[in-house]
């Protein structure tokens, strides 16, 4: 992998170990060598990742919708930010600006990107892998909701296992560069039921 999009909050969150996480993140991909694709903000989690990366001497690409620049958000420093025109598109390029995704705590705006490229991915629009970095268990109540999912058969073990969670950024890279693909159709069948 060579560029990863992390998808976060645009603000820090209640506990110091959401920005410890995204710094340690930003360094260890620097450390590798991968550059990070983010939302373009200076703001929050998203602005700790970036300048993470860039105090490691790593890259960084930003999308940003015009809206959004005009509010004063965008990270001064960084070294490619692409204007776009709405959220839309920027999903869109970061998708295909990344090799993989991962997500750090956030709101509904870093869920709603989440689900979207899973989405994509389960239905074979791209093969990259997708992380969750669980600092402190934040993610524990929506990976149980996700489990619920599938008891109730709305979702495939298979698309689950799509999904790597760690706790640590170096093992959460080493799951993502280990990733294959699972090969289901997305439809449940009332047979399998």
């Amino acid at each position: 992998m060579r560029s990863i999009c992390v998808f976060c909050g645009s603000s820090a969150g209640a506990k110091p170990a959401y920005e410890a996480a995204a710094q340690s993140l930003g360094h260890y991909l620097a450390k590798q060598n991968i550059s990070l694709v983010y939302g373009g903000a200076r703001v929050g989690l998203m602005g700790t990742i970036a300048d993470a990366l860039l105090e490691a001497g790593g890259h960084v690409t930003g999308v940003l919708p015009k809206a959004l620049q005009e509010l004063e958000i965008a990270h001064p420093d960084i070294q490619k930010l692409h204007i776009v025109k709405s959220m839309h598109e920027r999903k869109a390029m970061m998708a295909q600006l990344s090799d993989g995704f991962i997500t750090l705590p956030g709101g509904i705006g870093t869920l709603e990107e989440l689900f979207e490229v899973w989405t994509w991915g389960q239905l074979g629009y791209h093969n990259k892998p997708l992380g969750f970095l669980n600092v402190e268990n934040y993610f524990d109540p929506l990976l149980e909701f996700i489990d619920h999912m599938v008891t109730e058969r709305f979702l495939k073990a298979e698309n689950q296992s799509m999904l790597a969670i760690a706790k640590q950024p170096q093992e959460l890279i080493e799951l993502m560069q280990a990733y294959k693909p699972p090969r289901v159709s997305k439809i449940i069948h009332k047979e399998e039921i």
